[in-house]
């Protein structure tokens, strides 16, 4: 038995090694399928026109082929290229991304998920829009709200035309009044929940608020002395 194993070793070596090899050479060819998250790139964006639907970022593409060359590539070493120049305002939908990939030969792709996009463009426009200022809370007993006006008071509003076309003001955030008894000014950010719209430059304004003594309310010093009147002491007490 020993000198079967030992006889023509340097043979059977040889044997052994082209046996592996052409192991690895079956296994390598074998077709194999890996799931990719593919970035979805939109590229030459005319002039003056902007994306005003959601568009997936990622797209999640099955390709199969040779493990050999599967193990060489990466999600960040392929993409899906849209091309939108030359199109114009209006609803366009880009079908087959497949072809849009810049797999290696060899490599096939067996799904995508979604298969196709709707992209749609409008124009870019601008409107000149009033903030609406939220005030919350009281003044202190005795005072009242006077003026209040915000500098600036107008705000420049940018994007989608056709939601551009339903905002009719923004707002700033909350201004709290509570036991406030004098005026005041502050910074107070703007509001504006749009999706496709946005603010072109400010995104804050002044607040001015005027606080006014309640005509006919009695001061604290003089409540103060009627407290005091209505307990006069008498005469002889120490």
């Amino acid at each position: 038995m020993f000198k079967f194993l030992t006889e023509n070793w340097t043979l059977k070596i040889i044997s052994l090694a082209l046996a592996l090899l052409l192991w690895v050479f079956i296994m390598g060819e074998r077709r194999f399928e890996v799931g990719y998250p593919v970035t979805l790139e939109l590229q030459s964006l005319p002039d003056g026109l902007m994306v005003a639907n959601e568009v997936p970022s990622l797209i999640d593409v099955r390709v199969s082929g040779p493990r050999t060359l599967l193990t060489k590539i990466s999600p960040n070493d392929i993409s899906i290229i849209v091309d939108l120049a030359d199109l114009k305002p209006g609803l366009t939908t880009f079908k087959r991304l497949e072809e849009r990939l810049n797999l290696p030969r060899g490599l096939r792709v067996t799904r995508l998920s979604p298969s196709f996009i709707d992209l749609k463009l409008e124009r870019i426009k601008q409107k000149l829009v009033p903030i609406k200022i939220v005030l919350v809370g009281e003044p202190l007993a005795g005072f009242e709200l006077g003026k209040v006006r915000t500098v600036p008071d107008e705000v420049i509003i940018e994007g989608a035309e056709s939601e551009l076309k339903n905002v009719i003001e923004v707002t700033t955030e909350k201004v709290d009044l509570k036991e406030v008894n004098e005026g005041f000014s502050l910074i107070v950010p703007l509001v504006h929940r749009g999706i496709y719209t946005h603010f072109k430059d400010e995104k804050t304004t002044e607040v001015q608020v005027e606080i006014l003594p309640v005509e006919g309310f009695p001061s604290a010093d003089e409540s103060q002395i009627k407290v005091q009147d209505t307990h006069p002491e008498k005469e002889g007490d120490l």
